[in-house]
């Protein structure tokens, strides 16, 4: 009785008009993460600038350099709907070079494979470091170490996750899937994670572990079977996604890792609570990280950089979240 009562308040809580909380705007965003180690996040945009892609450009683009933004992590289907065919393709200018033009938006942007680019060619998506100076893909799959000028450590870990789950593995028209080792991929991963000597550890991939989603229930299993034990096992701050198209924050029950999904750069889909859900909201939108004095700060923002929600860490790994 107990915990559907909690159930029922958590859902009442989630359907508070947004006006009940003290949401922070962009510039106090920014005001807040002065002289900190501070980055953007942005998944699912690829749209050809059209529904919120060019609005939610704009806002990223203000808040990089109000917030000092060192890069940008972008989780995967960054060109709907086939992927890429070359670095020539004429995607990477109407998903890409004309729609991120603000001049703040001209620092590294560290890209992962999402399942819509994983049925073209995924090696133009690599090979395009070389043709641009802010698109750094070095590999399918990579590690990002950083040094805050506090002297804090933080690491991403950049995964492929398509081949880890077996319903793109077993479908042809994913054909960059094919061939992919899922085991290489992940003695990579728990070998970093074990090896790493962090305050933060960090691990994103366009599929999330837990979500509230109509897609296949097939692809979140995969990820808790294989993915999940190596976050928990080895003190993972945060699990990033994509994919479902809007902000969740999820902690499951005795869970050290908050599982954090972020919003469309583009356009959103609905969305309701689950098990271990903390926030959930249908805007579209994108996340920024600050990292400063011993804590980690992931806002979850709206089309205009707006406070939505913010999870709080510190290098002790205790969170706490509105």
């Amino acid at each position: 009785m107990t915990y559907k009562i909690n159930r029922i308040l958590l859902a009442l809580w989630l359907l508070l008009p947004l006006s009940a909380f003290a949401q922070m705007s962009p510039s106090e965003i920014a005001e807040a993460s002065d002289d900190g180690f501070n980055f953007l996040i942005i998944t699912d945009q690829g749209r050809n600038g059209y529904y919120d892609q060019k609005a939610i450009a704009q806002s990223m683009g203000e808040l990089a350099g109000n917030g000092d933004a060192e890069f940008v992590l972008t989780l995967g289907d960054n060109f709907h709907y086939i992927g890429l065919e070359s670095t020539s393709d004429p995607l990477w200018m109407t998903n890409f070079e004309l729609v991120y033009d603000h001049p703040e938006l001209q620092i590294p942007w560290y890209p992962i494979i999402g399942n819509h680019e994983q049925k073209g060619n995924v090696q133009a998506m690599i090979d395009y470091s070389k043709v641009s100076r802010r698109w750094v893909m070095p590999a399918r799959y990579y590690s990002l170490c950083f040094t805050t000028e506090e002297g804090e450590k933080v690491e991403l870990f950049m995964l492929d996750t398509c081949p880890l789950i077996d319903k793109y593995r077993n479908d042809p028209e994913y054909r960059s899937v094919q061939g992919e080792s899922r085991e290489e991929q992940l003695a990579w991963l728990e070998k970093g994670l074990a090896n790493s000597t962090a305050d933060y550890k960090i691990v994103a991939g366009h599929h999330p572990v837990y979500a509230d989603t109509k897609k296949s229930e097939s692809e979140r299993l995969d990820m808790q079977k294989y993915v999940q034990p190596l976050l928990e096992k080895y003190g993972v701050d945060l699990y990033l996604s994509g994919h479902i198209h809007n902000h969740q924050h999820i902690r499951p029950r005795g869970s050290s890792v908050d599982y954090v999904v972020v919003s469309s750069g583009a356009l959103s889909r609905k969305v309701k609570p689950i098990e271990g859900t903390q926030f959930c909201s249908p805007e579209t939108g994108f996340a920024f990280i600050s990292i400063k004095s011993g804590k980690l700060t992931m806002y979850l923002l709206d089309k205009g950089g707006n406070e939505l929600y913010h999870i709080s860490r510190t290098k002790s790994h205790s969170s706490s979240m509105r």
